[in-house]
């Protein structure tokens, strides 16, 4: 019998990829921020600490239920594991986008889903189904034709695409240790404000030590940093965290491939990056896995 999707499921499902699409709009900022790379990672987590830390205190107990101990059995080295993962993520991925275009950064740090499937395969035993693997070939078949147009974008683009994939090993990373946070009752809100705080309090050091500009020049390039922290990491990572929760890892990972179609339409779109019929192509591809991978997901 065909397995049928929950309410929450179907919740969840939308929430992530939703998620995907707010933060596909990441790298657009990057582009056009006035402050240097890592900076721009600084701002982002930092500028979003203060809501996020607003919302946990209005609306934050989700997750703690009515366990009296839940503040003292939280697992903390968890949330500092998640917090490096993220921070690593973001600094190397943002010199990948001043290196590469949107589109071929995106897809490499969304390559992920090798990552995460292989480390749930070796070290949890948690053997993909085949019709899961079918998806998943075919979504990252998509992705290799989308690489494969815009890999001359610029003599620096092997750099930024080497960048890319170690973004996707510590993406990887981050999506493991969030999965395991969510799945031991971790609400969202508690989540996302403890580590986007240790994330900024990581990225400060970093940035400072890379001498590039840490503050803008204008009003609007302090519009552009509050975009990409409330959009892109409040509603874009949340909504992950959220969906997490609710959806097997190595599916989520592979859906997230949806950033990259996202990325390339809004780099078409704002930043005049054209989508030629190969880059069309292979993100219909990388959508056909997506679906294959959500039917033979466990």
């Amino acid at each position: 019998m065909r397995p049928t999707m929950r309410p929450r499921e179907g919740l969840a499902l939308l929430a992530l990829l939703l998620g995907a699409v707010c933060i596909a709009l990441s790298p657009i900022f990057v582009r056009v921020s006035e402050t240097g790379p890592t900076a721009t990672a600084f701002w982002r987590v930092a500028l979003a600490v203060p809501a996020l830390w607003m919302l946990y205190a209005a609306y934050g107990r989700e997750g703690q239920g009515s366990n009296s101990n839940a503040r003292t059995a939280m697992p903390w080295r968890l949330f500092i594991w998640a917090a490096i993962a993220f921070a690593g993520d973001l600094a190397v991925w943002h010199l990948s986008v001043k290196f590469t275009s949107v589109a071929n950064s995106t897809l490499l740090a969304n390559l992920a889903a090798i990552f995460v499937t292989l480390a749930a395969w070796l070290l949890f035993h948690q053997k993909p189904s085949r019709l899961f693997l079918v998806g998943l070939v075919t979504a990252l078949a998509g992705v290799g034709m989308l690489v494969s147009t815009s890999i001359a974008f610029s003599p620096t683009a092997l750099l930024g695409d080497a960048l890319g994939v170690v973004t996707a090993m510590f993406y990887a990373w981050y999506l493991l240790t969030v999965k395991d946070l969510r799945d031991r009752g971790t609400g969202t809100l508690r989540l996302m404000a403890v580590t986007t705080a240790v994330t900024a309090l990581l990225l400060l050091p970093i940035a400072l030590a890379t001498g590039e500009q840490m503050l803008p020049m204008t009003g609007t390039g302090w519009l552009k940093l509050v975009g990409i922290a409330l959009i892109s990491h409040a509603c874009g990572q949340g909504l992950i965290a959220y969906a997490l929760a609710h959806l097997p890892a190595s599916f989520s990972s592979v859906s997230l491939l949806l950033q990259p179609v996202m990325a390339g339409v809004f780099a078409w779109i704002l930043l005049g990056e054209p989508l030629v019929a190969m880059q069309i192509a292979g993100g219909c591809v990388v959508l056909a896995g997506i679906y294959l991978s959500r039917r033979g997901s466990v």
